[in-house]
């Protein structure tokens, strides 16, 4: 099994810096960013939000987060980097600061774990400067000078004190923020309201925030981390805050894919594991990482001896109980674990969770566009066709309904193959000569029951309907095109099952295609036609994969929910259709 480590490494990326903000007044857009919050944590939690808006106002990707509470700028001496406990009550400031981005979904948040130490593991700061992915371009703070200007001698300690601890762009700008509070005066001093646990107890026993974390050798944390969001986030800093030399990182891959809410949308493995590996990276580049594909529950927790530690969500908990009784059964000592709670997404929508969740990412892609439309120079101007597939049974005719209500002009493939298959059309001969008299009924029509038990699961006869179908039914779904132009239609929809296999994405400028499980497909075919559930899978077999057809997709659709969210998905990719269309341009 390949284990990839990952450690801080020289980063050549070069700085594209906007001119430098001469004052508040004229501001300049920054793609990456360095906030250094100097204020007490106790005080500084309420203001939190106002300050991530103000910092988002002027950095539109990555934003490194540097706790430094306490730190004075301005004065007679130079502040330098030095070591935070970690406590319980930086831990729910961690989260709390994540939890608070997440309103700003433009924002790569990453707050450094650099300087923030365990009890049992306080060296002092080395002095190095840390390499960063994505090198700062501005640095921000919160810290506030007695006449609010933007007063030099502070900014000029700051750049100091940024560049001194990271690696930045050499034409730093910096700003002090000032960030509007709103009515009233917040208080200067602790407001003593605890926020709330992040780590959830093993055990009964209380603890206080100002109680310090207990730091161990090697840990692990495990999960899928698709489009690594904010919750990731918190879950593996608490996982680098307790491990000092290694974190092992398992990655769920393949089978464990398999029950995941519209796998087909997932990043790859490759890439999930490439944004992982720089995110960890730059948060506390002193540990190694193991990143291994997850591919059983237990994974390397369940098996490696030198683990301490496990740190599992609210939702994985038990999970992590599993893996303690397996390495008991093993003859290995149990993990402590440590269960970290979720982030609420007040903003979830209507059959989306109300975590902040991958699920629910994946599901507000449905109706995007995915990657950009084909040119048909071929096609008369203003005229824009969409390839609409789909694996049996994936509800796919509906939606074609849904946009044919919306205005499309739709071509069934399905029509066609009947068309064709009809006593005198196109494929009648060629079909009965291919597979004799016994497919006909009585009165001469082929019988499409006895001929799909004949071809579904035979690749063989399957390839020999198939040369015979797939040019008459190209033929007639471009006579049928003709007829949409004629009668002035802006948008065609082709319906067609096997668009990809039959090449037919060469027609199209879009190819959507609707998924749901497979298990689903199954039931609405063994329901829709009569089929036995062998028979279903059969023809599912004979089929590309949601997958392979999702991997060659502009949009993707699904009929999983109620009929209404359905409509919804629609209208949604309908609409953004049309502004594509209307963006297009006119002629050759």
């Amino acid at each position: 099994m390949i284990k990839p480590r990952f450690r801080a490494q020289p980063r050549g990326a070069v700085c594209q810096v906007p001119y430098p903000p001469p004052g508040l007044g004229s501001m300049a857009v920054f793609r990456s960013g360095l906030l250094v919050l100097t204020t007490p944590l106790t005080s500084l939690a309420p203001r939190l939000a106002p300050i991530l808006t103000s910092a988002a106002r002027l950095v539109n990707h990555t934003l490194y987060v540097h706790l430094q509470p306490g730190m004075c700028l301005g004065g007679p001496a130079q502040p330098q980097s030095s070591p935070v406990q970690a406590t319980f009550e930086v831990i729910d400031f961690i989260t709390h600061l994540y939890a608070g981005a997440d309103v700003h979904r433009h924002l790569d948040v990453r707050i450094l774990l650099t300087n923030i130490r365990t009890k049992s593991f306080l060296p002092p700061l080395t002095g190095s400067v840390q390499n960063l992915a994505h090198p700062p371009e501005v640095v921000l703070t919160d810290f506030q000078t007695l006449d609010g200007s933007q007063y030099n001698p502070a900014k000029q300690q700051l750049e100091r004190y940024a560049t001194s601890c990271y690696s930045c762009c050499p034409q730093l700008s910096s700003v002090l923020l000032y960030p509007d509070y709103g009515p009233g005066v917040l208080p200067v001093g602790s407001l003593d309201v605890p926020l709330p646990s992040t780590i959830s107890p093993a055990s009964p026993v209380g603890r206080s925030a100002k109680q310090p974390v207990r730091g161990h050798q090697r840990g692990a944390v495990g999960g899928t981390f698709d489009r690594l969001h904010n919750a990731h986030k918190v879950l593996l800093s608490v996982a680098c805050l307790l491990a000092q030399e290694q974190l092992v990182v398992g990655v769920a891959d393949k089978d464990l894919l398999k029950s995941k809410l519209l796998p087909e949308l997932l990043q790859p493995y490759a890439e999930r594991v490439e944004h992982l590996s720089e995110f960890l990276v730059d948060i506390k580049p002193s540990l190694t990482f193991d990143i291994i594909p997850l591919l059983d529950p237990y994974g390397p927790a369940g098996s490696d001896p030198s683990l301490e530690f496990l740190v599992v969500s609210e939702e994985t908990y038990r999970g992590g109980m599993a893996v303690n009784r397996f390495r008991l059964e093993n003859d290995l000592e149990e993990l402590t674990l440590y269960q970290i709670q979720l982030l609420k997404d007040l903003n979830h929508k209507e059959n989306e969770e109300d975590k902040v969740s991958s699920s629910s990412f994946r599901q507000q892609m449905l109706g995007n566009l995915l990657r950009p439309p084909h040119k048909r120079p071929e096609l008369p101007p203003g005229f824009y066709v969409i390839g609409l597939t789909g694996i049996s049974g994936s509800g796919k005719s509906s939606v074609a309904q849904r946009l044919k209500g919306l205005g499309a002009y739709v071509i069934d493939s399905d029509h066609l193959g009947h068309r064709a298959y009809a006593p005198g059309g196109p494929a009648y001969q060629p079909v009965v000569k291919a597979f004799g008299t016994d497919i006909l009924h009585k009165d001469g029509i082929i019988n499409r029951k006895v001929l799909g038990s004949r071809v579904f699961g035979n690749k063989k006869q399957l390839k020999i309907l198939t040369d015979i179908m797939w040019p008459v039914i190209a033929k007639l779904a471009r006579e049928e095109m003709e007829q949409a132009m004629a009668e002035g239609k802006q948008v065609c929809v082709i319906d067609a099952a096997m668009l990809l296999e039959a090449g037919w994405q060469n027609m199209v400028h879009e190819v959507w295609t609707v998924v749901i499980p497979e298990t689903e497909a199954v039931r609405r075919i063994v329901e829709r036609d009569g089929l036995s559930e062998a028979a279903a899978q059969s023809r599912l077999q004979s089929q590309m994969s949601g997958q392979q057809l999702v991997d060659q997709s502009h949009v993707v659709l699904s009929t999983l929910w109620e009929p209404h969210v359905t409509q919804h998905q629609v209208e949604k990719a309908w609409a953004l259709l049309q502004k594509r269309i209307s963006k297009a341009p006119s002629g050759p």
